[in-house]
């Protein structure tokens, strides 16, 4: 090489590193926006909207500028430390940011689908009066969220996860006037706590066993630790997951979420909050892969809930909740991958991020029909709005293909190479967990179809019900922000296509749901990519392999049974009773009950035995020694009587009581 050219190669890795030196902006720009937008008060009403959309599209384009940074050296990642947060004694935490190939394809994700889900708000919540406070919340969720996925260390990291938790309470509550969203963020945030205890015991652990809660250092000190403490790692982080991603059993909290607005659902409950849990996994891949016991229970942890989840999405007639279903199945493949090692990290990433487009692409499409048809999310009075809404049926028909696992859209270069490294495990336990993966992707495009017919093709049964003069149930306050009590009128009903700021992220979404898991997957870009992070999956994925073909031809008969029962015949306004599987689904597969069971009667009877106790022995031996010195320090106080010849008398018999004691003494 010659002298000018190192030079140049010199320069532009200054230059690279120097745009690395610069990732808080990634934080800054965001939190700005939280702090104008809810510490300004009313006077930012006019114009809050717009800085809530500027500060996330200024992290996105500098997060594109760090991405590029990146791009080409497979090597390099710049761990900028930014401030010593806690130095006392050996117990050092700093405040440290590490851009590599792991956190820049979340950056992006946040940011880039964040920001498009933020301008489709502008014209969702338009006429809403406290709409600046909600973008104000939303930006504090992107820089929150941003914080997690940036992190050098745990307790930075688990800073930035009860940032989220935070910020999903106040959006799943932001209609706080509404009873149930009011329960729906207090249900959300203590059924995360019990995810977030698992997850501050594994740092309190990790500190105890290797005086660091730096990734370097715990990746390095793990493998010296003994099998029992990186099991009991790999659990903790698992039950962090569980919670944060909604996966069995702490997924019940996140049906309930859907109260908050839908572009709260397609943000922080379908693209980027639920994914945190597989981030966590994926990046504490060192500790899984000393910890074969804690892998298994990833993988048997995503296996059920994908197809929990996909049992409650066919059940459910309301549309968000019936979405809300689904991301708790395509969750659970992700943590299945993310339970499969080496071989299925980058294949549990790809599905992520191709999941953040379709999925997103789902909920806005699903919050589009809502602003059409007033409020209204119950899909039996849908029907025959294909050519009503032309622009959301079409993007949300790509995002159905696309969820479907149909080629070549993203699900299916996403999702089949999960399945395919199932099959690929050693032992019966990945065959099984290959064939419930099967039957999950025939379940998935089963509650899709199932949706697509209950709302764009058939009679237009918000007609009928129209007619009927029937009030209709509203899951989010009508235009203009007002409420008229849990009833919306169904002569209301004027079905319209949503403004350009609302389709526009839609279109974009759409695009991605098409290309998106081809451009990561094929040429193995995104296995390139995030090999220095995860390593190399042991086996290539090929095209249209058994498993592949498998899962395909269960789409299509998901697909054709879901015409059969809903296409072929008219969708009944009603929906009918069902057998014991439609019942339990519609309960959510008494989720709630088996929780309340588990967990919350007997903390409810523990803490009925701990105030028993505490009445009855503590407070009780408490009172007797009170009781004890009370009653002695009144017959003491009888002998003060104030009078000097008293005081003298006494004085005197004691003088006489030492004299006679001396005097015996010394006989």
């Amino acid at each position: 090489m010659t002298g000018s050219a190192q030079a140049l190669a010199a320069q532009a890795t200054l230059s690279a590193t120097g745009a690395l030196k610069l990732s808080w902006l990634l934080l800054a720009f965001p939190l700005f926006g939280a702090a104008v937008l809810l510490l300004g008060g009313r006077r930012t009403d006019r114009w809050g909207h717009l800085l809530g959309v500027a500060m996330p599209v200024a992290a996105f384009v500098y997060g594109v500028i760090a991405f590029f940074t990146l791009l080409g050296e497979s090597d390099r990642s710049r761990d900028l430390h930014l401030y010593s947060w806690i130095p006392v004694a050996r117990f050092q935490v700093s405040v440290g940011l590490l851009t590599d190939q792991l956190s820049i394809c979340f950056v992006l994700l946040i940011t880039g689908v964040g920001s498009l889900i933020i301008i489709y708000s502008v014209g969702y919540l338009w006429h809403d009066a406290d709409r600046r406070r909600f973008f104000g919340y939303m930006n504090l969720f992107v820089a929150a969220m941003l914080l997690l996925v940036l992190a050098d260390n745990y307790l930075v990291l688990y800073v930035g996860w009860e940032g989220v938790g935070l910020a999903s309470y106040l959006l799943i509550g932001f209609w706080q006037f509404k009873n149930s969203a009011a329960v729906a963020a207090k249900k959300a945030f203590v059924v995360n706590r019990v995810g977030d205890a698992g997850l501050s015991l594994a740092i309190m652990l990790m500190f105890a066993e290797f005086g660091t809660m730096s990734f370097t250092g715990v990746f390095r000190g793990v493998g010296s630790a003994g099998s029992g403490v990186t099991l009991a790692l790999g659990l903790l982080l698992l039950l962090g997951a569980c919670g944060k991603s909604a996966q069995v059993p702490l997924q019940s909290w996140l049906l309930d979420a859907m109260e908050g607005p839908t572009p709260v659902s397609a943000l922080i409950h379908a693209a980027t909050m639920v994914t945190a849990g597989v981030y966590l996994l994926v990046r504490s891949n060192p500790i899984l892969a000393l910890a074969p016991g804690a892998r298994l229970a990833v993988a048997v942890v995503g296996t059920i809930t994908l197809l929990v989840g996909g049992i409650i999405a066919s059940a459910k007639d309301d549309i968000k909740k019936s979405l809300a279903g689904s991301t708790m199945s395509q969750i659970g493949y992700m943590t299945l991958g993310a339970g499969l090692g080496p071989a299925g990290y980058v294949f549990a990433i790809a599905l992520l991020l191709s999941h953040g487009f379709y999925k997103a692409g789902l909920f806005l499409g699903a919050g589009s029909v809502m602003h059409g048809m007033n409020d209204e999310v119950n899909m039996r009075r849908y029907g025959g709005l294909s050519n009503v809404l032309p622009v959301t049926y079409v993007t949300f028909g790509l995002a159905y293909l696309a969820i479907s696992g149909i080629p070549p859209f993203s699900g299916f270069f996403a999702k089949d190479p999960i399945i395919e490294a199932d099959f690929g495990q050693h032992g019966a336990a990945g065959k099984v967990a290959g064939v419930c993966a099967l039957i999950g992707a025939g379940i998935t495009a089963f509650y899709m179809t199932r949706m697509m017919f209950m709302t764009w093709y058939g009679r237009r049964r918000w007609e009928e019900h129209a007619a009927s003069g029937e009030p209709h149930e509203t899951a989010e306050p009508l235009a203009g922000g007002s409420v008229q009590g849990a009833h919306g009128s169904a002569e209301e009903y004027h079905p319209h296509e949503s403004p350009p700021v609302m389709t526009g992220p839609m279109v974009v979404l759409a695009i991605g749901s098409v290309g998106a898991g081809a451009f990561l997957i094929i040429n193995h870009r995104l296995q390139k990519f995030l090999a220095p992070v995860v390593g190399a999956p042991p086996n290539t994925h090929g095209f249209f392999t058994a498993p592949g073909i498998a899962a395909t031809a269960l789409a299509v008969a998901g697909i054709a049974l879901g015409w059969w029962i809903y296409g072929r015949v008219p969708v009944p306004a009603t929906a009918p009773a069902g057998g014991p599987l439609t019942v339990a689904a519609r309960k959510d597969l008494y989720g709630d009950a088996l929780n309340e069971s588990l967990l919350m009667r007997p903390g409810q009877w523990l803490t009925r035995l701990s105030v028993y106790f505490d009445n009855r022995d503590i407070d009780g031996l408490v009172n007797t020694i009170a009781a004890a010195v009370g009653g002695t320090s009144g017959r003491l106080r009888r002998m003060q009587t104030g009078f000097v010849r008293s005081y003298a008398l006494s004085m005197l018999a004691g003088a006489a009581v030492l004299v006679a004691l001396l005097l015996a003494v010394r006989l």
